[in-house]
């Protein structure tokens, strides 16, 4: 797999990227980049019968009717994908001349949302709900007729809640969704069995939590400094011969069980995604 060109986080959050945003359907993940997106300087108009305490400034309707003879630079396609075929194309005469459609939706390809939409230019972009603090990663891939601006557009819109990977093609994209879509799910879990295990040793639930949640934290900050060694290094940093973290590195990982379950763990998030799109 060719290299990914991977963006930080965008220092100014407060650029205009375009005029006005159309985002139909705002649930979890909806939510969750709406309270980056605003930041700008744009005017978001959200369709969603069944929101309610969006942030302020953004304009709430229930349906498409409301917004029957307006036009918007982008439509963010954001409801489940099971429901595009009925819903999406309703929105197609919404769509500025020179507009693109964004889809946050999983599963659903670019080249079949295009076709419902009029033939619209489309840009797929899978995030992870760590963007929600501004602290997401997400792919982003050119669909069908999407020009440079539109790829421009999405990147910046994008990086307002984390930080990009621009790919290719939408299989590279499905492997963006197992490693970094699907990933927290997998450090929840991690995280989870970590804090179970701290409690078989003697602490209380709380106890267990606090000190999980702050190695795991306290580790990952230490090895995302600029300076920081490769992980490797780091692991050995901590792992004197014949002391306790080497017997419990064993014992996770000795028979390399550990790393056949990730990708294991990996792969079976791609064929699905996959299967999906």
């Amino acid at each position: 797999m060719e290299e990914l060109h991977i963006a930080p986080r965008a220092r100014k959050r407060n650029s205009k990227i375009v005029n006005s945003i159309l985002i139909v359907g705002c649930g979890k993940m909806g939510s969750a980049l709406l309270s980056q997106w605003i930041s700008g300087s744009e005017s978001i108009t959200v369709v969603d019968p069944m929101a309610s305490d969006l942030p302020e400034g953004v304009t709430l309707v229930s349906d498409r009717s409301q917004v029957s003879d307006q036009r918007f630079d982008c439509i963010v396609a954001a409801v489940k994908p099971q429901m595009i075929d009925d819903i999406m194309p309703e929105y197609a005469a919404n769509l500025a001349s020179g507009g693109y459609v964004l889809s946050i939706a999983a599963g659903y390809s670019a080249t079949r949302l295009s076709k419902l939409m009029g033939d619209a230019p489309v840009v797929r972009t899978m995030p992870n709900l760590p963007a929600a603090i501004g602290r997401g990663v997400s792919g982003i891939c050119p669909g069908p007729h999407a020009a440079a601006g539109h790829m421009t557009h999405a990147e910046a819109f994008m990086r307002r809640a984390g930080s990009t990977i621009t790919v290719d093609s939408e299989e590279k994209l499905d492997r963006v969704t197992a490693v970094a879509g699907s990933g927290p799910g997998y450090v929840f879990e991690i995280a989870r069995a970590y804090a179970e295990a701290a409690i078989a040793q003697g602490f209380d639930e709380e106890e267990a939590r606090d000190m999980v949640l702050g190695t795991i934290g306290g580790a990952i900050a230490m090895a995302s400094e600029p300076s920081a060694p490769d992980l490797e290094e780091l692991r050995n940093s901590v792992t004197s011969k014949g002391g306790t973290t080497a017997a419990g590195l064993n014992a996770l990982n000795g028979d390399d069980g550990l790393s056949t379950r990730l990708h294991a763990t990996l792969q079976a998030a791609y064929d699905r995604a996959v299967e999906l799109r």
